[in-house]
């Protein structure tokens, strides 16, 4: 990953003086969107850490590690436990780093980050309060099928533009959009074994989210590149 400097006053907090720096950038973020004497910390990490987690946290459920498939009575606490992540932090802390990707200039990052923010967000608003308007199953499985099938539409075409980011970010958005799309037609035919695949799916999506916060983090405090990320940034002639 592109890590440039950080303060030298705070070797925490992650904070670059060069262009090159946020993971889903790719390249420069526009340093015309800063102010004079005002430095702004990557929110790329934090983005990519609530993303992983909740994910991870979804994906463990789907593939049934809690001793079901999906969420759902069974396997207690596991529904509580991915909704409370769901709005604090793949949700709230997702959404509030990609607003700080709009001040950084990052178009990608910014896009991404609010999308699944409000992802996490719609999903813990659905399960919480209007699940239970859909009393017939088949019903409701058509329409998280269709939910899902929509985000994967969305992520599919994020991947294409990931492309010009870096290694680390483009397998994220490639493993996501398989996993979306698996979900989706899972939910939508009631197949649990394909919904199980799709949770699968989705714990090689954390894992591979980790990785980059885990390489974005780490490169910008130890001010050198530690964990290689790939740039995919095409130079300019």
């Amino acid at each position: 990953m592109e890590a440039g400097a950080v303060s030298g006053r705070d070797p925490a907090a992650g904070v670059r003086s060069t262009p090159q720096r946020d993971p889903t950038a790719g390249g420069d973020a526009r340093e015309s969107q800063r102010s004079p004497g005002i430095t702004i910390a990557d929110p790329g990490p934090l983005g990519l850490a609530a993303f992983a987690l909740t994910t991870f946290m979804l994906s463990a459920a789907n593939a049934g590690i809690f001793g079901q498939v999906g969420l759902g009575a069974k396997g207690p606490g596991t529904v509580p436990i991915v909704l409370a992540l769901a709005l604090a932090y793949g949700g709230i802390a997702q959404l509030l780093a990609g607003m700080w990707e709009f001040r950084t200039g990052n178009t990608f990052g910014a896009v991404a980050f609010t999308s699944f923010g409000a992802f996490w967000l719609s999903f813990w608003a659905f399960v919480q309060f209007f699940a239970k308007d859909i009393p017939d199953a088949t019903n409701l499985g058509h329409a998280v099928g269709l939910y899902l099938i929509g985000w994967g539409i969305f992520t599919t075409y994020m991947f294409v533009a990931s492309l010009r980011t870096t290694g680390a970010i483009a397998v994220v958005f490639l493993l996501l959009a398989i996993t979306f799309w698996i979900l989706g037609f899972g939910n939508y035919n009631a197949s649990m074994n394909t919904i199980k695949l799709g949770g699968y799916f989705g714990l090689a999506t954390a894992i591979a989210a980790w990785y980059a916060s885990f390489a974005a983090v780490t490169n910008a405090t130890f001010e050198k590149i530690v964990l290689p990320v790939i740039s995919l940034k095409k130079e300019r002639r």
